[in-house]
């Protein structure tokens, strides 16, 4: 009986000792450097299990011992669910590092840029070509509903699902801009700030010129004299889809399109792209006491403005002329504005 009881004694205190040095083992590889080298993004799929996550981290380089992060899951003392997608696992994280970066569902964010002045066409293919999201794109979107700007977005988010962001987005931007409108603006609605935004937006991409040439088409809408803004002529022809190809021709300035402005006496019958805040800001706040009703470019990048057409003749031959040096210089020429055109 004393020799059973000897022998009993000596393996519990066996198994102790190798439960303890398991543990301490488990413990140590648990917490010592993982095998990554260099930071690396790994994708946990949706739905994925222990061992799915395990055999996913091992293929990855991330972890030696799948088994061991498998019951490092489940022997957790405060377990936390994992969420799926894409971790930026850094350098040499141990396998209690990782296990904390995945329960702590900080994953990727990407980014999706949309420059001021795009079309919807052009931005629905832009989201087309985001290989990261996914779906199909089943949103009505029409133009002038997205708001340019830098959208932050996970893999696997869904395409409709940014584009809805965009949308509320524009919606927003717009109401501030209605809020913050002047008094006495001729324009009716919410959708007239966005079409003029538009405008302003394809006209320049100089910050200071925005309220100026918010102030012209203002100016014209209050005699109703017409816009004639080549922009808005383009998009007529065009759709929003590419370019045009050619300047403007008398043919072009002719054509029955809602968007012709140098037919229209008004507004066009709709937006020509997607403006940023910047412009539709402007639409709302043009510059107060400006008289301009014509603007030409200045061959520099920007716009001279005149309050009348004798002046704005000037203008015009400046451009030619400063046209005309640049070609004597081997310059190509820039497109002629409309109004230059005999």
């Amino acid at each position: 009986m004393l020799s059973f009881f000897r022998w009993t004694l000596f393996f519990i205190v066996l198994f102790v000792t190798l439960m303890g040095g398991g543990v301490f083992v488990g413990h140590a590889i648990l917490v010592s450097d993982g095998p990554l080298d260099a930071p690396k993004r790994v994708v946990i799929p949706r739905g994925a299990g222990p061992a799915t996550m395990a055999r996913v981290l091992k293929e990855e380089g991330v972890l030696n011992y799948s088994g061991l992060f498998r019951v490092a899951l489940m022997v957790d003392p405060s377990p936390k669910p994992i969420k799926a997608g894409e971790y930026e696992v850094p350098a040499h994280a141990s396998m209690q590092a990782v296990v904390e970066l995945l329960q702590s569902g900080k994953v990727v964010q990407r980014r999706l840029t949309v420059p001021e002045g795009m079309t919807t066409a052009e931005v629905l293919d832009l989201v087309r070509k985001t290989d990261t999201l996914t779906g199909e794109i089943t949103m009505d979107v029409k133009e002038g509903d997205l708001l340019p700007e830098t959208y932050f977005y996970s893999r696997n988010d869904t395409r409709d699902g940014l584009l809805l962001r965009m949308k509320e987005a524009m919606d927003k931007a717009v109401d501030e801009a209605w809020r913050k409108r002047v008094a006495g603006l001729p324009l009716l609605n919410r959708r007239d700030v966005v079409i003029l935004a538009s405008m302003i937006e394809k006209e320049t991409a100089i910050p200071a010129e925005r309220p100026r040439i918010a102030a012209v088409f203002v100016n014209r809408l209050r005699i109703k004299m017409r816009l004639e803004s080549d922009p808005t002529t383009i998009y007529g022809l065009t759709g929003g889809k590419g370019t045009l190809g050619h300047d403007l021709t008398r043919a072009d300035l002719q054509s029955a399109s809602g968007y012709n402005t140098y037919v229209v006496p008004a507004l066009p019958q709709g937006p020509i792209c997607n403006p940023g805040r910047a412009s539709l800001m402007a639409a709302t706040n043009p510059a107060p006491r400006d008289r301009a009703l014509y603007f030409v470019a200045d061959g520099q990048g920007g716009h001279t403005f005149a309050n009348n057409v004798y002046e704005h003749n000037r203008n015009v031959a400046r451009w030619k002329e400063s046209q005309k040096q640049k070609q004597e210089q081997g310059a190509p020429p820039a497109p002629a504005p409309a109004a230059a055109k005999p």
